[in-house]
């Protein structure tokens, strides 16, 4: 399959026009560049449920909520969705977001609990895996690096000179690869991203690793 023009067409004109009456009067529009999305989405967890087991495909709703925003503007400039891995034993979520000039497919660790990010902290701490991890190829050429918002210096507890601290700090822990609007119109897309997340799957493996075992390593499932 292959994302269709009318999606980025679409959110170019809500951009412009991003209220209620414009978004009523093209609610077709809206639902066919849905529909192509939801295509993807469908075509993907069978590409992906190949090598790993995918609990739920879930697309993000269009609508804001602008409770505490300064802009009220009701409508995403994007349409995203996720999917999430099945079971305990499989940790981490792939992503992707599709919009004008910034569409990316990615995956990981967005808002851990504190037990979860405790948990990698010390793993972190104490192996160095994350490093080898994150120096291979396959890992450098898709992502380039794995990013994420951390605390200013270190976290309670964890020394601020430790060789790993760019790590243990963070708070967050995933991978983005962006597209030109180009790419995405290619027929090789679709094939495109199910590389891009296969290339995240060492990493997945490695935190589901962490998350299922304790710090001595024991089984916590």
């Amino acid at each position: 399959m292959m994302i269709e023009p009318e999606v980025f067409s679409f959110f170019k004109l809500l951009a412009q026009n991003n209220n209620r009456p414009w978004f009523h009067e093209n609610k077709k529009s809206y639902a066919n560049v849905r529909q192509n999305i939801v295509d993807f989405s469908n075509d993907m967890e069978s590409r992906l449920n190949l090598t790993d087991s995918i609990e739920l495909g879930k697309l993000f709703r269009i609508n804001r909520d602008v409770r505490f925003s300064k802009d009220k503007s009701p409508y995403k400039s994007n349409i995203s969705g996720y999917f999430k891995r099945l079971g305990e034993e499989r940790r981490g979520s792939y992503y992707f977001s599709f919009q004008p000039g910034n569409t990316f497919i990615g995956g990981g660790f967005y808002g851990p609990n504190k037990e979860d990010t405790f948990r990698i902290r010390k793993e972190f701490e104490t192996d160095d895996t994350i490093n080898t991890i994150v120096d291979a190829s396959d890992f450098k050429n898709y992502f380039g690096e794995l990013i994420g918002e951390g605390v200013a210096t270190a976290p309670r507890g964890f020394d601020k000179d430790h060789p790993n601290i760019h790590w243990i700090r963070k708070k967050q822990w995933y991978v983005l690869r962006k597209f030109t609007d180009e790419q995405v119109l290619d027929a090789s897309f679709v094939d495109e991203v199910h590389k891009t997340y296969l290339a995240v799957r060492p990493f997945f493996d490695y935190m589901s690793e962490v998350l299922a075992t304790n710090l001595d390593g024991e089984s916590i499932l």
